[in-house]
């Protein structure tokens, strides 16, 4: 093999007055990278196969990449090892324009070491930056995706495009994390009544229809054990965690904001589970909806 490459590197370079040193190496630079291509495509085949989850199947499979890709770098190095010494003095002398060029890449690379020690954002988390909100699906060394949720979307539902962010923008732009300190965000609905409700008993049904929830039953619990293991990172605290109803009063009817803790992915179906049961409880008589 390596004798073929030889030939062919010595004929290339005779016909087109190139040193055949440079070609032979390009050549073995392209076998390595395809070489390691291969091996992360059987990897990733032999991976999907597996009877484990696809969330454990993703990382397993990001950590083999990274891997990989690391050695692949190792190899080109050795490979080009005296030829790198070699052109070390010519670096020297076009390094600042090289920096000139690459800024944004370098800026980005830096930021993204940034992003992983301060631990901003990690996968699966649901972030909001530029103006973008979405849930971080892959990061690279340079950026990182999220797949977009709709713009003004109070649901929290996706759109099913992926957007890709530069990692520099977290210096320059303001990064939410809805994940990071704590997987349950506040959300909060209004349900208008009559006027001459008895606001007493309404509100007892309404604290029935959510502690009957599932998805929220736990939840205060989960929230006050991490607000405790956060406390010594940030000063956060809540007086109060479980749902709560406020009341207000218009014209013409009276406001009930319906407040409660809730995985952020989980706002919709929550939402709906709640609108169909305040439905029942009001073909039943006890909630008197205001009807404009």
């Amino acid at each position: 093999m390596l004798k073929i490459i030889e030939e062919f590197s010595e004929y290339i370079g005779a016909n087109l007055g190139i040193n055949k040193v440079y070609i032979k190496l390009t050549i073995l630079t392209v076998l390595v990278i395809l070489f390691f291509d291969i091996l992360k495509f059987i990897i990733r085949k032999m991976y999907s196969k597996l009877p484990v989850s696809d969330k454990k199947k993703y990382f397993r499979n990001r950590k083999i990449k990274i891997s990989l890709t690391i050695f692949c770098w190792i190899v080109i190095i050795i490979v080009w090892k005296e030829q790198i010494k070699s052109l070390m003095t010519l670096i020297s002398f076009v390094s600042a324009a090289i920096t000139i060029a690459l800024k944004e890449l370098i800026f980005n690379f830096f930021a993204g070491m940034y992003i992983n020690a301060k631990k901003i954002f990690e996968i699966e988390d649901r972030i909001e930056i530029k103006g973008i909100k979405g849930d971080v699906i892959t990061m690279h060394s340079l950026g990182f995706e999220m797949l977009e949720i709709a713009d003004g979307n109070e649901y929290e539902q996706s759109t099913g495009k992926i957007v890709h962010i530069p990692n520099s923008c977290v210096f320059s732009e303001p990064t939410k994390n809805f994940t990071k300190a704590f997987k349950y965000i506040w959300d909060e609905i209004k349900i208008n009544v009559e006027l001459d409700s008895n606001i007493e008993e309404t509100k007892n049904t309404i604290y029935n229809i959510l502690s009957s929830i599932e998805t929220l039953k736990e939840i205060p619990q989960k929230m006050e054990n991490q607000v405790d293991d956060v406390t010594v990172q940030y000063r956060i605290y809540y007086n109060k965690l479980s749902p709560i109803i406020y009341t207000r009063i218009t014209d013409s009817h009276i406001e009930l904001s319906l407040r409660y803790l809730v995985h952020p992915k989980k706002i919709r179906m929550v939402q709906d589970e709640i609108y169909l049961k305040v439905l029942e409880e009001y073909k039943k008589g006890n909630i008197k909806l205001y009807k404009v």
